[in-house]
């Protein structure tokens, strides 16, 4: 039996160390995804994209293995090889790969709630924390899920809880300055926005 943990982290660098976390504890690539927020157009189609550090693009490494979004990669790269730039309702631009950036992507014209908030639920997140998660993205997180063996998950939340936000401080945070729940149709945040939210929080750019 599987079940799906989730983790919100202020900056990619952060869930980036997640994910190679998850990757080392077992995790295999094709049940991990990341969605991170790109308002500030950290992750540019016209840089290079070497996070594994061997002097090759990722996103070629990735191309010349049929990565993509939904698609594990194999060799050290892991999931990271496959980022792509997406747009779901209510996020704008995002950098993603993985299982759960498909499902929003596919569930984006028709779910009532939006892409990540319908394929969060989907996936057995609570709706509370859905939206939060989402709102969380919205305002310059990046957000990792993995479905993992219900056996695994104390081992694994631990891994995830590294440099994590905590969900409930940050959601109540919102709400006192009149943040209900995530609305798709709501505009993106904007560059400005984003640097103030982490500013806010303590979150370093990236």
């Amino acid at each position: 039996m599987t079940t799906t943990i989730s983790r919100l982290y202020d900056n990619y660098a952060e869930a980036q160390k997640a994910v190679q976390n998850l990757e080392a504890a077992g995790v295999p690539h094709s049940d991990i995804s990341i969605v991170s927020n790109n308002s500030d157009n950290w992750f540019s189609t016209d840089k290079k994209v070497d996070r594994d550090h061997d002097g090759v693009d990722d996103r070629a490494e990735g191309a010349g293995k049929g990565a993509g979004i939904g698609a594990g990669v194999g060799g050290a790269a892991g999931l990271l090889a496959g980022l792509g730039l997406l747009a779901i309702p209510g996020l704008g631009p995002v950098v993603a790969a993985g299982w759960l950036a498909a499902t929003a992507v596919g569930a984006a014209a028709g779910a009532a709630t939006g892409g990540i908030v319908g394929a969060l639920t989907e996936a057995g997140v609570s709706e509370e924390d859905a939206h939060s998660y989402a709102e969380g993205v919205r305002r310059g997180g990046t957000l990792v899920s993995a479905r993992v063996p219900e056996a695994d998950r104390s081992r694994l939340d631990a891994v995830l809880n590294q440099s994590a936000v905590n969900l409930r401080d940050r959601s109540a945070a919102w709400q006192k300055s009149g943040w209900k729940t995530f609305d798709p149709a709501s505009k993106p945040y904007g560059a400005d926005e984003v640097r103030k939210e982490r500013q806010l929080y303590g979150g370093s750019l990236r």
